[in-house]
């Protein structure tokens, strides 16, 4: 399966907008026939605010979402707020929902936890023969939701709205937890500026031995894979490399 990552510029709390911008980038991308899923970064049509009337989704949002998934034919992940939690929802190619994952872990620092209710729930659903984990954001820095369902998974996928001052930290995370629970880690975040705080993209894959499949730099736009998630692969460094059978759950007392 191919994967191809949006990120892009943002207009604060302005869905219209963003619905334009997405698709000027979708007719833009002159690879678009190649893109078997496309992902889009953290609240997708709103920006990562604390204004839950803005960011809350609406039918028409959901619709929007669909028709592009159904009329390109591909499977699509966005992110967006329903009944209050921060969502990453996965369509299939004909736009119907496959999955919606709630976020777990919300980022006090910056009061998320006073506005949104947490999810409750990990997730693992199934995406054209691969079995896909999905996180958001500040759930990349609590690795024991990536380890929890390790052989369960051949991918994680993470949305984030994470700020280009800590970018590091975030590929550095990305590739931890493709090694550590040796399977793909994709990791989609924004660019521009919201307020004061600037984002730089920095959208990437790594593959289950930590090495780059895909590096988005900070341009704004679609960005296409060159090679495919290989499912074959995970199973052959799980079985090269057996470490997740030597886990053990250590009694602290």
């Amino acid at each position: 399966m191919k994967i191809a990552l949006c990120q892009y510029d943002m207009k604060w709390e302005d869905k219209e907008a963003n619905k334009s911008r997405i698709e000027e980038l979708l007719a833009d991308c002159k690879r678009r026939s190649e893109i078997d899923w496309l992902i889009f970064s953290e609240m997708t049509l709103s920006g990562f605010t604390m204004n839950s009337g803005v960011s809350e989704l609406t039918d028409e949002d959901r619709a929007f979402f669909s028709g592009l998934a159904a009329e390109n034919g591909i499977n699509l992940s966005y992110g967006g707020v329903e009944s209050n939690r921060n969502n990453l929802i996965t369509l299939d190619r004909n736009g119907n929902r496959v999955n919606a994952y709630s976020k777990i872990h919300l980022y006090a620092f910056g009061e998320e936890d006073k506005h949104y209710t947490p999810g409750a729930r990990q997730e693992v659903f199934e995406l054209e023969g691969l079995r896909v984990a999905p996180a958001v954001c500040f759930d990349l820095r609590f690795p024991y939701l990536f380890w929890n369902l390790a052989e369960k998974a051949d991918v994680y996928v993470v949305i984030a709205a994470w700020p280009m001052r800590r970018a590091e930290q975030w590929m550095t995370l990305l590739r931890a937890r493709a090694v550590e629970n040796q399977a793909y880690c994709i990791g989609v975040d924004r660019v521009g500026l919201e307020g004061k705080i600037e984002y730089s993209g920095n959208s990437m894959c790594y593959d289950p031995l930590g090495k780059v499949v895909m590096d988005c730099g900070t341009a704004e736009g679609i960005h296409v894979a060159e090679v495919p998630l290989d499912k074959a692969l995970v199973a052959r460094t799980r079985e090269r490399f057996p470490f997740l059978g030597e886990r053990k759950n250590f009694p602290w007392q």
